[in-house]
């Protein structure tokens, strides 16, 4: 038998998950503010940190128009966050990476989100890894994390 999309656990479920992230974008917009920079921008830069990319893929990762990420890229760079790059494999691909500023810009935007990692914390890591699997597989993305150790419950 399967799950109808109108149960009521299922609209309950859809509905939490909004909530999840209406307040996830409303404290990450209001971090962004601090830095003086836009939500987008704020991505990009997250992004960035984590390591240098191509625009063109930032642009698929977004999914927006490569010439919003030139937009995006041109007003971190001015304000000397991150910086463009040869990409070493190919030379005519231009890749942007945070600057140091931009790490430490990136870690105090981190810092700031204070929404979903207290509530996290009062979970145990096994229910937080199960939280994550099931996100996951909500997103179609069933990849296993080296190191990561499942226990059996």
């Amino acid at each position: 038998m399967s799950t109808s999309r109108t149960d009521p656990l299922t609209l309950e479920v859809v509905d939490l998950i909004g909530t999840v992230v209406a307040r996830y974008h409303e404290e990450y917009e209001e971090a962004a503010a601090r830095y003086r920079l836009t939500g987008a921008q704020a991505r990009v830069l997250g992004l960035l940190a984590m390591e240098p990319t191509a625009m063109r893929r930032i642009a698929r990762q977004l999914k927006c128009e490569p010439s919003n990420v030139t937009g995006i890229i041109d007003r971190l760079e001015a304000r000397g966050l991150v910086e463009r790059r040869p990409d070493p494999a190919d030379r005519r691909v231009k890749i942007a990476a945070a600057t140091e500023e931009g790490h430490r810009t990136a870690r105090g935007l981190r810092d700031a989100l204070h929404f979903a990692r207290e509530p996290l914390a009062e979970l145990s890591p096994q229910e937080r890894r199960t939280l994550r699997d099931l996100l996951r597989r909500m997103l179609g993305d069933v990849r296993v994390v080296p190191g990561d150790v499942q226990a059996d419950a």
